[in-house]
């Protein structure tokens, strides 16, 4: 039998592990998110990290940059086409769907927090595992709900600390309107689409709206003067926009106008949004990555094949709102706080150590312990590290004696005390 070769691994291209000295941004994160879920009554959804490839085809779009480059695709020993989940929402339509949800109570208003599978080239912020949290509210068309979540998306924001966070809105029409505006962006980039890029040539035949989202420097250039989708907007698309924008006016959102913001998935209609920090500066905007965005997307549940949804939501990256943490020093708790460090000496110790530990932790104690170590110098170096106020120390004689001694580790000082007696003593001086 032949020997397998050694290597050393590392973690896949595009992918990271989050240390645990990391885990706190995440934690924090987390829980600001559940807070304003549950603030704004939304209930939590979660979908497979897999599903039927022809959910994206049809949901998604087949001419979308996510389909056509970035999906995670394979088959099944039975031969059925399944992919990792490049985004959340159209999961959560088919969810909507399958349950039946359009039977109970409308609006279903939904929030989801995992991970996010795309295969592009990896960047700060954009790895090809990622994770998203977001909202969705299913089956209303009021642009109320369209303000409510850039808002609690804002919420968020300035949860985590970042104080300087605004959104790019736009309205991209519904059906009617769009055929319109489309029809004008193709006389207008007739005399251009050749200098353009090989992917924009494709668009332009499929998809043109989709020329306004390209970010490739040659074809950048040629948006300044294409013609604005609101200048299409019927009179339902207009009020609709006109609408949710003074609802963020009396919110007290900052936001901007950008006329060729689209987005870049099929099932966007009506109003479309992303996050930006320091939206009021148009430098920073483009150095910075977008943290999020969202739109509303009206017609998704009738591409998956059911009832017309007016529908709305928002995703966010949770490696790109760290990154921006961290660049921008957001003070984090110190974490956990050690009352106590347990140190032990000999088997008998040890044995009466562990006892007194799951003791100290039911009596709501914060200790730590580092009963692998039979050194107490080594311990007690431990005990320094984590910060520990007192450490007690039980060694064979305090054992047998039934005794444990108490040491104050900044002056040193210590004393025996009754084991019995120890948890009412350290909470008299915690």
């Amino acid at each position: 039998m032949s020997k397998i070769a050694k290597k050393s691994f590392q973690t896949p291209k595009g992918t990271v592990d989050i240390l645990p000295d990391d885990q706190k941004y995440w934690d924090k994160i987390h829980k600001v998110v559940r807070e304003v879920a549950t603030d704004y009554g939304y209930e939590k959804i979660e979908t497979p990290v897999f599903e039927n490839t022809d959910l994206y085809l049809q949901g998604v779009g087949a001419s979308t940059d996510i389909v056509e480059k970035q999906m995670y695709t394979f088959k099944t020993a039975g031969g059925d086409s399944m992919t990792l989940r490049p985004e959340y929402t159209a999961g959560i339509a088919r969810s909507y769907i399958e349950h039946g949800m359009f039977n109970v109570p409308q609006p279903v208003k939904l929030w989801y927090m995992g991970p996010v599978f795309r295969y592009e080239k990896p960047q700060e912020g954009r790895q090809r595992q990622f994770t998203q949290f977001g909202f969705e509210v299913l089956g209303d068309q009021d642009p109320v709900y369209d303000a409510q979540i850039i808002k609690m998306c804002i919420n968020i924001f300035r949860g985590v600390g970042l104080k300087d966070v605004g959104v790019e809105i736009n309205s991209i029409g519904c059906k009617a309107c769009r055929l319109a505006y489309k029809k004008e962006l193709v006389a207008y980039y007739r005399n251009r689409v050749q200098k353009m890029c090989k992917d924009c040539k494709r668009r332009y035949k499929e998809n043109p709206l989709r020329l306004l989202d390209c970010k490739e420097e040659e074809c950048i250039e040629y948006k300044a003067n294409a013609p604005h989708s609101i200048d299409n907007l019927c009179d339902d698309c207009k009020n609709h926009f006109k609408e949710a924008l003074d609802l963020l006016d009396e919110l007290e959102v900052p936001y901007i106008l950008n006329h060729f913001l689209v987005r870049g998935l099929d099932y966007y209609s009506k109003t479309v949004f992303e996050f930006f920090p320091h939206v009021d500066s148009a430098d920073m905007r483009k150095s910075q990555s977008a943290l999020g965005g969202g739109g509303r997307y009206d017609y998704l549940a009738d591409m998956l094949g059911s009832r017309n949804t007016p529908s709305v939501g928002a995703g966010c990256g949770m490696e790109r709102i760290i990154s921006l943490m961290k660049k921008e020093n957001v003070r984090m708790s110190a974490g956990r706080t050690v009352h106590v460090f347990l140190a032990r000496l000999g088997n008998l110790g040890k044995k009466k150590a562990m006892k007194l530990f799951e003791e100290l932790k039911d009596a709501g104690i914060s200790t730590e312990e580092s009963f692998g170590k039979d050194s107490i110098k080594s311990q007690l170096k431990v005990a320094d590290k984590v910060g520990a106020k007192y450490s007690l120390i039980l060694g064979q004689k305090e054992a047998l004696d039934g005794n444990v001694i108490l040491r104050e580790m900044n002056s040193g000082s210590q004393e025996t005390v009754p084991i019995e007696k120890i948890i009412k003593t350290l909470k008299n001086r915690i």
